[in-house]
């Protein structure tokens, strides 16, 4: 009876093996069907070249945006590429090859003296964010005069920022003697300065602060002062502007949105691991220098201000007086910036990653 009763629970082998087939028939179609909405998902975003020119801690702006998804959020696929130079950043952009660059407003302005028509959308820096770093036995402004200075390029970001310094110490180059030497980038400026080969230079705190415990000083702090330069800037052509406004925008707005994950104190963990990463630093404290130079420099709303436009013109007519023909008004465009303010979507940011403290 037993065995009759099992017989009849049992579905005969030709029924069992066609469910078979039909639930692999359905699975495959769940799953060829996932696929599908997953490559549709992808390609509604749009893609988007961003370069940037330099390696510091303001740039986790865009590692942030990559890594917490900002970018997808708001419907765009970014390629990051890192260019040495800002001259390089800029003729990609000429060229096309980049979309969007985030660099400083010397090489704009360079780049607006030879006919190119850039515009400055946001500034997530204002200002100079480097200390002035000396070797031991310079203790004053006084003991600069006759010193070597090293910078990376002679007219750069760099050499606009010394000369901000000097001038902030009471001090000219020309008349007190202080000669400028082209080392490089900031991790052989630092070299350079342990080794004697220059006697100043201007650092992010994450490097002057590997270099204090070997008897080296921070004659400035830039947290002390305020040097107006246009220091990191989101820089386009004009004709991007008037055929990718939409995907502008929707840039800018995953870049705010990074920037306020970044100064919330809940989030310092991820930002810390991320310059560790992007920057290859091995020591969480010098990491977290970097973090403080992010919380202190960077700009709660990023409005292109024409000020530091202003200071690089007029360091840079020193070295090319075409400069001074360039009405620097021109080459910014807050609308973006405005329309993101006056829609709330600034504070809105702010806000969401407060109340999640």
């Amino acid at each position: 009876m037993t065995s009759q009763r099992r017989q009849r629970g049992r579905l005969p082998s030709k029924l069992r093996s066609q469910m078979v087939d039909i639930f692999a028939i359905i699975s495959a179609a769940i799953i060829f069907f996932s696929i599908c909405l997953e490559a549709e998902g992808a390609s509604s975003l749009t893609k988007v070249v961003i370069a940037h020119a330099s390696m510091n801690a303001r740039t986790s702006l865009l590692w942030i945006a990559q890594g917490q998804g900002f970018f997808a959020k708001n419907g765009v696929e970014a390629k990051l590429i890192f260019m040495s130079r800002g001259p390089i950043l800029i003729a990609s952009l000429a060229a096309g090859d980049v979309d969007i660059g985030l660099a400083g407003g010397t090489a704009m302005l360079g780049a607006a003296v030879g006919g190119l028509d850039l515009r400055a959308v946001a500034t997530f820096t204002s200002r100079f964010l480097n200390n002035l770093v000396v070797r031991p036995g310079i203790n004053s402004a006084n003991d600069l005069r006759g010193k070597r200075y090293g910078v990376s390029s002679l007219g750069g970001t760099l050499w606009m920022g010394a000369m901000l310094w000097l001038e902030h110490l009471g001090l000219d180059a020309r008349r007190d003697n202080i000669r400028f030497l082209v080392i490089g980038d900031q991790t052989l400026l630092s070299q350079a300065l342990e080794t004697g080969i220059i006697d100043a230079t201007a650092l992010d705190s994450a490097f002057s602060l590997k270099l204090r415990p070997k008897g080296f000083s921070v004659l400035g702090d830039f947290s002390q002062v305020n040097l107006p330069i246009m220091s990191v800037a989101i820089v386009v052509k004009k004709d991007y502007i008037n055929e990718h406004s939409a995907t502008l925008q929707n840039v800018l707005k995953a870049l705010i949105e990074s920037q306020a994950f970044t100064l919330a104190p809940k989030n310092k963990t991820t930002v810390i691991e991320t310059l560790m990463k992007h920057l290859r630093i091995s020591d969480p404290a010098v990491a977290e220098e970097g973090y403080r130079d992010i919380i202190r420099g960077l700009d709660r709303k990023p409005y292109p201000l024409v000020e530091g436009l202003r200071n690089i013109q007029r360091l840079a007519e020193i070295r090319d007086p075409r400069v001074a023909k360039i009405n620097v008004e021109d080459l910014i465009d807050s609308r973006f910036v405005r329309k993101l303010d006056e829609s709330s979507f600034i504070d809105g940011a702010y806000s969401a990653y407060e109340r999640k403290q």
